[in-house]
């Protein structure tokens, strides 16, 4: 439900991370950002943008604009079926650029006639990165105008939300806000309470959550077993800083006044781009550069970076990224594990692994997510069943998406299946050797085809798009 394979299903055929897996369809478009809609300026800037998520692509593999066109690579063969989401920062910079102000009434009106069309090449919904620029910049009030326009297309609202950080519970009080007075159902995505704050006190959002039903607010959430998340290496930057893309972000790093500032807001006042939080330093652990020099980076904390460069942290840090030009990854430590199991049970929850599947050195989630609940949360130590570790995989998922032909085991339903063993089913990848093989998953089948076979991969490439169901019907 919550996948960052936006390329990898075009490009790698065997999709291995996933495919081995048991998964038979992601959600795409994620976080507010992806490769369409776009336009020729905004597809380069988002290669760059992104690279810390997917790899930097040649732009002329990038040849689609529009929602439907890249649904239409999908369509000349992927490894698994694939949904998108329309992604709210991407449509934002189509229409305005990287520019840090409220959107115009023509603009807004250009963004959701864009959406509109999106939804019937066969968007399933909108997603939104309210921390990366230049979703940040953003009113609710244009998040819930196109949310209107998303609901009456079928579709839902999956927010990246604007703080995961001290400021959750108002953030998640936002995303309520929005469903409610959009009439558009709401899929809260990466759902985590990382702040230690909030340590143990997931009932805090349960409650919120049980309020908003009763109010008839259609709400559901994934999350993905861990207590680390990933991301590029640049989105603890605040947003004053990146305003007008990745360039004026180098230019305002490189200016030694905008440079002083930027030092003080990491270490002190805290970023927007860190949850409005100083940067724990000690927690990010960086996954991915692409300079041969900066090999011995990787794993490293940037306080250990920082000590084996004799710089000061955040010196150290910035400098690291115009070294690496916006394209380091790291992974970030701040999770709590009562709230990881406390969030996994509620009855609306779904999977999502959040799965980066770039860099030298992942986040294990992409390779291990799936095995990982039904293996260690659901077998081992019970914290779900084993039948309710499926179904957050399977029904539930195929219900938030609308769904009527897969999801569930009868007659009528496309043959997306799993056989695996619950006696092994577990997963193998750790954050030192993140690219290993889920075991316990025998077979894979979609579209009724062997797509693992034995715990083989096979040559199959039947993956297709799935499309908004209120306009385009089964395959």
């Amino acid at each position: 439900m919550h996948s960052h394979s936006d390329l990898a299903v075009l490009q790698d055929k065997e999709h291995l991370a996933k495919t081995t897996q048991g998964v038979t369809l992601e959600v795409v478009g994620q976080d507010g950002l992806s490769y369409a809609p776009v336009n020729v300026e905004t597809k380069a800037e988002l290669a760059q943008q992104l690279a810390g998520w997917n790899g930097k692509p040649e732009i002329s593999d990038l040849d689609f604009s529009s929602v439907g066109e890249y649904l239409d690579k999908v369509d000349q063969g992927s490894a698994l079926n694939v949904a998108m989401l329309i992604p709210h920062g991407t449509l934002r910079m189509l229409v305005m650029g990287g520019q840090s102000r409220y959107a115009t009434e023509n603009e807004l009106n250009e963004m959701k006639t864009i959406t509109e069309i999106s939804m019937k090449e066969g968007a399933i919904g909108l997603s939104a990165g309210l921390t990366y620029t230049p979703a940040i910049y953003a009113h609710d009030d244009e998040i819930i105008e196109l949310c209107k326009t998303v609901s009456a297309h079928g579709g839902y609202y999956a927010p990246h939300h604007r703080n995961y950080g001290l400021g959750f519970l108002e953030a998640v009080d936002e995303c309520l806000d929005i469903s409610k007075k959009s009439n558009c159902a709401l899929h809260l995505t990466h759902c985590h309470m990382s702040a230690p704050k909030y340590y143990g006190k997931a009932e805090l959002l349960m409650s919120k959550l049980e309020q908003a039903k009763i109010s008839g607010v259609d709400v559901s959430l994934d999350s993905y077993p861990y207590l680390a998340g990933m991301t590029y290496l640049h989105a603890f930057l605040p947003s004053w800083i990146s305003e007008g893309g990745l360039k004026k972000a180098k230019e305002r790093i490189e200016n030694s006044d905008a440079r002083a500032k930027l030092v003080h807001e990491l270490k002190v006042t805290g970023t927007d781009g860190n949850q409005g939080a100083p940067v724990n330093w000690a927690a990010v652990i960086i996954a991915h550069v692409n300079r041969p020099d900066n090999n011995k980076a990787i794993g490293l904390n940037l306080e250990q970076y920082a000590k084996i460069q004799n710089k000061e942290v955040a010196e150290a840090y910035l400098d690291l990224i115009l070294d690496e030009n916006f394209e380091a990854s790291c992974v970030i430590f701040a999770g709590n594990e009562e709230n990881v199991r406390a969030i996994m049970q509620h009855d609306k929850h779904m999977i999502g692994s959040d799965g980066i599947l770039f860099g030298k050195r992942p986040h294990p989630r992409a390779w291990g997510c799936f095995a990982r609940i039904l293996g260690v949360y659901a077998r081992d130590e019970n914290v779900i069943s084993m039948e309710g570790a499926i179904a957050r995989m399977t029904g539930r998922p195929a219900m938030r998406i609308g769904l009527l032909d897969r999801g569930f085991i009868k007659p009528g339903q496309i043959a997306d299946l799993v056989v695996f063993d619950p006696s092994t089913v577990i997963d193998k990848a750790t954050y030192e050797n993140p690219r290993e093989q889920a075991a316990g998953i025998e077979h894979v089948f979609i579209a009724g085809e062997y797509v693992i076979k034995n715990r083989k991969r096979t040559d199959a490439v039947v993956g297709r798009s799935v499309r908004n169901p209120k306009y385009w019907s089964k395959p």
